[in-house]
């Protein structure tokens, strides 16, 4: 970034109300929680407010309540996680409004050592439409802000870009920093070779990123769905695989700007196909897709191919699955992917919700550079794009 958000490093915080925005977003099964990585990722954020006196007041949407109040998308088993989290040493008290009556008589008697969390900011409507008056509420709760919720840094939200251009000052916490130093390292500084990994369905979805990449790396490599537009407007049969009809002059102008950029192009080679969009489908492996048939994971050719190149990177980028990832048949040449990387010497950054699953799924995270905790937020970066949530924050210009 030109300009860096100032840290927790260079604030004082001892005796403050501390406003968090975190990215507490965990998928709930039945009421509990499935995985508690996302409130693991903001402790680092928390235990330095904590051990240096703060009291911090947590907030975090969860889910889609659209503006209501929905009982299932209570913040109530966050409460008891991070409890369990943190241990007796600290308390977690839990309000039961949103910068409401509640919040603000217990953000009052908030003391160090103490920390409280927010309902669900979702459930007020003018969280999502960036209502001011709502932030001027959230505001008066706190002596200053810090943002860690990078997974939400990409929305025009009332907590997350507007709050911190009233509550001031306005921080970087331990996971903001934390992704940004990897996406300098990987996108602005990277030790070249450097190649990027790009899955997913559509091609309209990533042409930004891919002509953003086409400045920064030496190999692009396209799998998942929108690979078939590409090989469409080489003229390779592709049956009646996901295509868009209205981007295949992009996906051939893509081609010739990697050629004109030096940059080597690899699409797949060969096809998981199956005669039906179903987990129970009939498949084969081919080279090329007949009619009646569609290609939903790349091949073991393709994996191959992909895993020599990826061995010669010393910097590899990564987003979106090769196949159907949420289909058990079609997972394989993600997971491939992931095997690859973690078998590599490169820096590897990894962002986009199956790309991580499939390294988590492959219990890689070990051998992986950096897991981003955001979606949107890795793709709007890699896009080139302003982030509101960061841009909001103080700097050091």
């Amino acid at each position: 970034m030109k300009n860096s958000p100032l840290t927790l490093d260079q604030a004082a915080f001892e005796g403050k109300r501390v406003f968090v925005r975190v990215d507490f977003n965990v998928p709930l099964d039945k009421g509990n929680i499935a995985d508690d990585s996302r409130i693991r990722a903001a402790l680092p954020t928390i235990k330095t407010l904590l051990a240096g006196g703060a009291s911090p007041i947590i907030a975090s949407h969860l889910g889609r309540p659209r503006g209501r109040i929905k009982d299932e998308l209570s913040m109530i088993p966050v409460a008891k996680r991070l409890q369990l989290i943190l241990g007796s040493q600290y308390d977690v008290i839990l309000a039961k409004d949103v910068g409401g009556p509640d919040s603000q008589e217990k953000a009052s008697r908030l003391k160090a050592g103490s920390l409280l969390l927010l309902e669900n900011l979702r459930f007020e409507k003018e969280e999502t439409e960036n209502g001011r008056d709502f932030a001027k509420g959230l505001a008066e709760l706190a002596d200053m802000f810090v943002q860690d919720a990078f997974g939400a840094c990409h929305r025009t939200h009332a907590s997350v870009s507007r709050l911190p251009r009233l509550l001031k000052p306005a921080l970087a916490g331990r996971l903001i920093e934390k992704e940004i130093a990897a996406f300098e390292q990987a996108f602005n500084s990277p030790s070249p070779p450097v190649a990027a990994i790009v899955g997913g369905a559509k091609v309209s979805d990533k042409i930004q990123v891919l002509e953003a990449l086409l400045d920064k790396v030496d190999y692009l490599l396209i799998g998942g769905g929108m690979a078939y537009t590409f090989l469409l407007s080489q003229g390779k049969s592709v049956g009646d695989s996901l295509i868009e009809e209205g981007h295949i002059d992009t996906a051939r102008m893509v081609i010739e700007k990697a050629k004109k950029a030096n940059v080597e192009l690899l699409l797949p080679c060969d096809h998981v196909a199956a005669d039906r969009f179903a987990a129970d489908a009939a498949t084969h492996t081919v080279e090329a897709i007949p009619n009646g048939w569609m290609g939903l994971d790349i091949g073991p050719a393709t994996q191959a191919a992909f895993t020599e190149t990826l061995s010669n990177a010393a910097t590899v980028i990564w987003n979106g699955p090769m196949g159907v990832f949420e289909m058990a048949p079609f997972r394989t040449g993600t997971a491939a992917i992931a095997r690859a990387l973690a078998q590599s010497k490169a820096t590897s950054i990894v962002g986009g919700g199956d790309s991580v699953a499939a390294v988590k799924g492959e219990n890689l995270e070990h051998a992986i550079h950096h897991l981003s905790t955001g979606g949107g937020a890795f793709l709007a970066m890699l896009e080139g794009k302003e982030l509101p949530g960061l841009a909001a924050l103080d700097t050091n210009s």
